[in-house]
């Protein structure tokens, strides 16, 4: 059986609060082989690491990070929603991430959040932050926003892309193949054994989202995607080590 790829999602995020340097610490920490984060961009123009396009959920602010300087989003507390040890975490830039992570020689899958809200230049500053940090050969840059990854692919034809979806797509390759993706990031109940087998036959590269449950990575790794994006890291690796050693 071939190893899978284990993306951190969001970071360790089923220990740390999501997008936060403690969840990407604990996903190095626990030995993921990569970190799965998400991208939007300031009103001046940085790009920051949230999910969500308001902060309301995960901080004790309120708003649309589209309509806040970066100085403001640092004054709010993007720890303590997820426990009262992580009060002060603070939301970070890309290139911050990317010096918390020197050193580190995982894979970086990077999704653009590009709708609702489309942020002009999202992409081209994104590649700009990857190249400065020597990452776009360890990088993966994953949206919804499928017209985002064509941009990516026109600025950078290097650089590996995958689409996400949540529907059962028919012959996902031809599209993948269709947008210049190098791979599919499909929620985790569209990986059938046709789709594994259309993926594997046109080289296309299958990391599904989000595989928590210990019987859900038993069966994708034994099945034999590439990647499995995973709030629970640890638990990942444990599954696919006990199945490495049968």
């Amino acid at each position: 059986m071939k190893k899978p790829v284990i993306f951190a999602h969001r970071g360790a995020s089923a220990y740390a609060p999501e997008n936060t340097g403690a969840a990407f610490r604990k996903a190095v920490e626990m030995k993921a082989d990569g970190i799965e984060l998400d991208v939007h961009l300031t009103l001046d123009g940085h790009i920051v690491v949230i999910h969500d396009e308001r902060v309301d959920r995960t901080s004790n602010g309120s708003g649309w990070v589209k309509d806040m300087r970066l100085s403001e989003l640092k004054e709010l507390d993007f720890g303590s929603w997820f426990g009262s040890e992580f009060r002060g975490e603070t939301i970070l830039t890309l290139e911050e991430v990317l010096d918390l992570l020197k050193g580190w020689d995982g894979i970086l899958n990077v999704e653009l959040k590009s709708g609702p809200i489309f942020y002009e230049g999202l992409e081209q500053k994104t590649l700009d932050v990857l190249k400065a940090f020597g990452m776009t050969e360890r990088a993966i840059i994953s949206s919804f926003n499928h017209y985002s990854l064509l941009t990516v692919k026109q600025i950078e034809p290097g650089i590996k892309t995958g689409i996400l979806y949540m529907a059962g797509l028919v012959e996902p390759w031809d599209y993948a193949r269709k947008v210049g993706a190098d791979a599919i990031h499909p929620y985790f109940v569209n990986i059938q054994p046709p789709i594994v087998q259309g993926c594997k036959a046109h080289g296309i590269l299958m990391n599904p989202f989000t595989v928590d449950k210990p019987e859900h990575i038993r069966a994708l790794a034994m099945a034999g995607v590439d990647g499995i994006i995973t709030n629970v890291p640890d638990t990942a690796i444990a599954v696919i080590s006990s199945l490495q050693e049968q």
